[in-house]
């Protein structure tokens, strides 16, 4: 366990010694710390610290020189994207990508995992349980653009609603996926404080029926206020992790975001 990891009985994520190099450049050095179930997790550091790096790792969108992630006690490390995504981990990205040609609505219908319509033999031998499998994901896209109280924008095209608004909907699309654990990349960046107040209590609430997140922000104030634990990175590696309070006073959290520009 790396210095200032913190023991999880139930943890949904773990990643254990991970390694990444860029040109004999070490982006991840080593990172070691886990995500418990039913926890808001925040991910901090300063600039350059390999926040987005790690979670390219995590999510098998990079692979890794060497360590090892697990979901739920499999372990996913050089998987796919989509595989690992199968096993329950969903992310989202800093800069949601605007799906062009397609209402919110039928945004939010590429969420769903393992549809029968994606299998070409169900599509031809089985078309009344794809029409079943499609009406339901309907359904359950329109309950939760309703519950995200943005229902409003189910006809308008993904293209034409405002980034703070396509934020809303891509953590609503991650949720048709029913995520054991939801990695959120950075989710008030370039939003407005209104929109920003609405993504935290969505956040809030996903979290309070049981979504578990682990969650880059840069914003202090928000992810001090909604994660506890905090995992704090500096140069690829983990320094420290506790509650907002206790991160808000180490010395080696202060010198490293004053070490890092801040």
């Amino acid at each position: 366990m790396s210095e200032g990891a913190l023991p999880k009985e139930d943890a949904v994520l773990r990643v254990d010694d991970l390694q990444k190099s860029f040109g004999g450049l070490a982006a991840t050095d080593h990172a070691t710390f886990a995500v418990e179930r039913g926890t808001i997790t925040g991910l901090i550091g300063p600039n350059g610290a390999g926040k987005s790096t790690l979670f390219n790792l995590i999510s098998g969108f990079y692979e890794p020189d060497g360590g090892t992630v697990e979901v739920n006690g499999t372990d996913v490390t050089g998987m796919e994207p989509y595989q690992v995504a199968e096993h329950g981990l969903i992310r989202t990205f800093q800069t949601p990508r605007k799906l062009e040609g397609m209402t919110v609505r039928e945004a939010m219908l590429v969420g769903p995992r393992k549809q029968p319509g994606e299998s070409f033999l169900t599509l031809f031998t089985s078309p009344g349980t794809v029409a079943e499998s499609e009406s339901a994901n309907l359904a359950e896209a329109e309950r939760i653009l309703e519950d995200f109280e943005i229902d409003h924008l189910a006809t308008q095209p993904a293209t034409d609603i405002s980034g703070g608004q396509m934020k809303l909907v891509e953590l609503a699309r991650a949720m048709l996926a029913e995520p054991e654990v939801l990695l959120l990349d950075e989710p008030v960046a370039g939003v407005n404080p209104t929109l920003a107040k609405k993504l935290k209590g969505q956040i809030r609430r996903l979290n309070e029926q049981g979504t578990t997140f682990l969650l880059i922000e840069h914003d202090m104030e928000f992810v001090m206020d909604l994660a506890d634990p905090i995992v704090v990175l500096d140069q690829g590696h983990v320094l420290t992790e506790g509650t907002p309070e206790g991160v808000r006073n180490d010395d080696r959290v202060i010198d490293a975001y004053l070490g890092g520009g801040r």
